[in-house]
């Protein structure tokens, strides 16, 4: 029987091995993506805290002074001292030779709005206009989306703007989704994550031992042994330990690639992926939209002390002013609340908690957290780097293990034809 199971093992590994291990290897050089940016360009992110903040308006004009024409379509406030406010932007005009570099809020935060929504595939959608590409544009107006620009909160100052993904880190992101082209390359790589589905529970069959003197063996990697036996040791003593995490990280990935899956999620759990229409704003002839401080200061009267307060600025007359929150307590980095407050009277119109949303939605939610590692905090996401760098390697030691069972067999059977022949 492990021998159907070896071919099967064998046969799925040679068809779709460089597949996957270039998502793994791709997935591994993601996982620390925030940190890594955090420290190339530590003045984007963190500040020496004065001894008073400015209004966020202040930040708004003194932006607009520095990119004039410019509308701000959102602003990002985390309660961290240290950090800075992050505003979002649409700029029609084209980069100049100077443009400015670094990370590109835009995908992630589309990801999470569409996942908000329910959707898989809007947050396709909404990736393919980012990525330093033309978009159709984001809440904000027409242009570019996702573009960023980080101010100093105690001095007012512009330190930085980011209109595209680093080049690495988007160069990774779309050979992880869709190998570079789209639509095709978003089917290869879903499909071959179901292979690997198969590869993995396969490779358990196979490594499962018969007596514990074999137990022992496949627990440990002799390291003082030849190559070839490291290598074999490597494949399946490591393969055992990163099996599971890497099941994990791959059944998760399939919300991305697969609609279907996706919305299996809904009929599993008897619940729709589909928000209840937000509440609208009451407009009165001759009213002025409030600012983003008295959004900020309404938003922090009803969630106090959150990590951090995204608003985005109402498109319509009537709609209300939208802030995503993430509590202090959230269960993961997903686990956002949202308020809805009029854009007018500054009045709380509703709010969405966490809490509050069905299961199929709170459970779709997790899908992120739990594919990147975050769940689990630094050491989840510390396995996760370990497991899919481990798992880069396996087509690499499967193929060596194979090359040499096949040398092998040839000599054997040279052996057995000589003895013949003698």
């Amino acid at each position: 029987m492990k021998n159907f199971f070896r071919s099967i093992h064998l046969y799925l590994s040679l068809a779709c091995g460089l597949v996957i291990g270039l998502v793994c290897f791709t997935g591994a050089t993601m996982v620390f993506e925030k940190e890594m940016m955090q420290a190339i360009y530590p003045d984007r992110y963190q500040v020496t805290p004065g001894t008073q903040r400015l209004p966020l308006e202040q930040l708004l004009t003194n932006f607009n002074q520095a990119k004039p024409g410019i509308k701000v379509a959102g602003v990002k406030v985390y309660s961290d001292p240290t950090r800075t406010v992050e505003l979002s932007y649409s700029d029609e005009k084209p980069a100049g030779k100077d443009g400015d570099k670094g990370e590109h809020k835009g995908s992630e935060n589309r990801e999470h709005k569409a996942e908000e929504k329910g959707g898989a595939a809007g947050a396709d959608k909404g990736e393919k206009g980012g990525h330093g590409g033309p978009g159709k544009g984001g809440k904000g107006g027409g242009g570019r989306p996702g573009n960023v620009a980080f101010i100093n909160p105690y001095t007012g100052q512009l330190i930085a703007t980011s209109t595209q993904k680093n080049a690495f880190f988007r160069n990774m992101f779309e050979l992880h989704r869709w190998l570079l082209v789209q639509e095709p390359g978003k089917l290869i790589v879903g499909v071959s994550t179901v292979v690997f589905l198969f590869i993995l529970i396969t490779g358990i069959i196979l490594w499962w031992p018969k007596n514990k003197k074999i137990l022992q063996q496949r627990l440990t990697v002799k390291w003082n042994a030849g190559w070839k036996r490291i290598n074999h040791d490597w494949h399946i003593v490591i393969g055992f330990y990163t099996a599971l995490f890497l099941f994990v990280f791959a059944f998760t990935g399939l919300a991305w690639s697969f609609e279907w899956f996706n919305d299996g999620i809904y009929t599993l759990t008897n619940t729709t992926k589909d928000q209840p229409e937000p509440p609208v704003s009451q407009v009165k002839e001759g009213a002025k939209p409030i600012t983003f401080d008295q959004a900020f200061a309404t938003a922090q009267q009803q969630i106090p002390n959150a990590e951090f307060y995204q608003f985005n600025r109402p498109r319509e007359a009537e709609d209300a002013f939208m802030v995503m929150v993430m509590p202090a307590n959230a269960a993961h980095e997903r686990a956002t609340s949202q308020l809805f407050i009029d854009q007018y009277s500054g009045n709380q119109l509703g709010q969405i908690a966490f809490a509050d949303k069905n299961l199929g939605q709170r459970i779709r939610s997790t899908f992120y957290p739990v594919h990147v590692g975050s769940i689990g905090g630094l050491p989840g996401r510390i396995i996760a780097f370990i497991s899919c760098l481990a798992g880069f390697t396996f087509p690499i030691t499967g193929v060596i293990m194979w090359i040499n069972r096949l040398r092998k067999n040839k000599k054997k059977s040279q052996k057995r034809a000589f003895a013949q022949a003698r």
